[in-house]
């Protein structure tokens, strides 16, 4: 068989795996597949923000300030007259990449300290370990106040700070199944016929240890955007300006709780929403895609 016609095969095989698993999901998990559109709702009204929102989301209108609902405004407007609609809208985009962006840096992080420590084992591993148990045992919201102090605030330091601090915390779980890896038959085979180390790590370690960090990297972004809204809420965040829900919180939503509560109502449902959906569908991943909870999931 041709090279072209083989990968032709994998590649239908590939697709017909995609179709059956969202099939499966569909039966077997309607709750996360309802939160996972869902989710992607918020993800496409981020990414045609500039098309779907009614206004420009820094215009003023001092004359309409702190109105509520109304055809015009469909969710009032704060204290200046922007829409809070719109505002929304754009925060969902600046919520959702601070989420992404750091889960992405929490799991690369994750699989090497973790994964390279499981993996050297020895004295290496337990360096590493004494250096995560100390990184832990700080309260994580007093440590990521204190990065964030001595960086400033603003966009990539928050995607940064909340990605390493997120990585190093959850190194356990690649370690975990790295060293679970380790004492399998295939893998003792592969060091005993001298299979070099990254042919080892490529072929053996990466593809067995994949269904764990989807699983993490799915229930780690809800936590990473609940964060992100934490330090913009105690000011520690992103610069005071931006549609940040967190910041929105904050700023016009405490000074106006009582006159004007749909500007604290709104983003908290907006934030309560999305990190709800994330977490079932994390959860619904985990059951579909752990082999020791198939048999559960399937009865």
């Amino acid at each position: 068989m041709s090279e072209v016609a083989t990968g032709a095969v994998r590649e239908a095989r590939r697709r017909s795996g995609v179709i059956d698993f969202a099939v499966k999901m569909v039966k077997t998990k309607p709750l996360g597949t309802a939160c996972a559109g869902v989710v992607l709702l918020f993800v496409l009204s981020a990414i045609f923000a500039d098309v779907i929102a009614p206004y420009p989301p820094d215009e003023l209108n001092v004359l309409n300030r702190l109105q509520g609902s109304s055809a015009a405004h469909l969710l009032g407007t704060d204290q200046v007259g922007r829409d809070l609609l719109t505002r929304l809208i754009y925060g969902s985009r600046i919520s959702l990449l601070v989420g992404l962006s750091a889960t992405t840096i929490n799991v690369l992080v994750a699989i090497l300290l973790g994964g390279g420590s499981g993996f050297l084992g020895g004295k290496v591993d337990i360096a590493v370990q004494r250096v995560v148990d100390a990184w832990i045992a700080f309260p994580g919201l007093l440590l990521l106040l204190t990065i964030m102090s001595l960086t400033g605030k603003g966009l990539l330091q928050m995607i940064l700070v909340l990605g390493v601090a997120g990585g190093v915390e959850g190194s356990r779980v690649p370690r975990s199944a790295v060293i679970a890896i380790k004492e399998n038959d295939y893998f003792q085979a592969a060091r005993a016929i001298g299979t070099s180390t990254r042919w080892t790590l490529l072929r053996h370690v990466v593809p067995n240890i994949m269904a764990p960090m989807i699983i993490v990297f799915s229930i780690s972004v809800g936590g990473n955007i609940l964060s992100a809204a934490a330090l913009s809420f105690l000011g520690y965040g992103l610069p005071a300006g931006m549609p940040d829900w967190g910041g929105m919180l904050s700023q016009e939503g405490l000074l106006y709780m009582e006159s004007a509560p749909w500007l604290a109502f709104w983003p908290g449902v907006c934030l309560t929403v999305i990190v709800y959906s994330l977490n079932m569908l994390g959860d619904a991943l985990r059951d579909l895609l752990d082999p020791r909870l198939r048999g559960s999931t399937e009865r």
